[in-house]
């Protein structure tokens, strides 16, 4: 299908795209941040995007998590999360897991190129970096809140500075989530091409203003 990746070929070539094609990711979370992960990645030309969610569709998700509609409403987001991403495009494989995190490290033999934060805790994000050092696999931390928003490529980085608990979620619009997530899709997308990346450097993302400040803070 290079008619399908015309524009991405013109970008990198057909044998990094042709690349893709053999990568592994596994994405936790399909809501807000996943969803958008979903759209971005789903139709890029990754071979197989393993998904873990365990939560089923509400009606206050919908306005910011894009992958579903009205009526989707008490359906599981990763079983979702397959059918539009397949559908978008037939040469994905999609594996969705409808388990917490912590049960599918129990099980898991599978070695992943890469690992994309979509949650919305701290602690579970802190169980991901966890695996991702045992298994040696790089990840990529993502939240949103309010009008701001942070990226890190994980590599050598330490997500100790990150864990805090009790923290209560603050108010979301679709455009900063979607914006959020779309920089961390491009981060694993530049990755999994082999393309340069800027690794274990926290992207503080504010446009409280009505305008978008980027501050960088190095992690190692």
């Amino acid at each position: 299908m290079s008619g399908y990746f015309t524009r991405q070929i013109q970008l990198w070539g057909e044998e990094t795209q042709n690349s893709l094609s053999n990568k592994k990711v596994l994405i936790i979370g399909s809501g807000g941040l996943g969803s958008t992960l979903a759209y971005a990645l789903g139709a890029s030309g990754v071979g197989e995007i393993h998904v873990i969610d365990f939560d089923k569709v509400s009606l206050h998700n919908i306005h910011r998590q894009i992958l579903f509609s009205l009526n989707d409403g008490d359906k599981f987001k990763a079983q979702i999360f397959k059918e539009k991403v397949e559908a978008r495009y037939d040469g994905v494989k999609v594996v969705p897991y409808l388990v917490k995190f912590d049960e599918f490290v129990k099980t898991n033999t599978i070695k992943f190129d890469l690992i994309l934060d979509a949650t919305d805790n701290l602690e579970t994000r802190a169980s991901i970096n966890k695996f991702a050092k045992a298994t040696k696999t790089p990840w990529i931390y993502a939240s949103v809140e309010a009008w701001h928003g942070q990226v890190c490529f994980m590599d050598k980085a330490d997500f100790k500075p990150f864990e805090k608990t009790g923290l209560k979620p603050a108010g979301l619009t679709a455009p900063i989530v979607m914006f959020v997530s779309s920089f961390e899709a491009n981060l694993a997308l530049r990755y999994l091409a082999g393309l340069e990346v800027k690794k274990d450097t926290l992207h503080y993302l504010d446009i409280s203003s009505g305008e978008l400040k980027v501050s960088k803070f190095k992690m190692n």
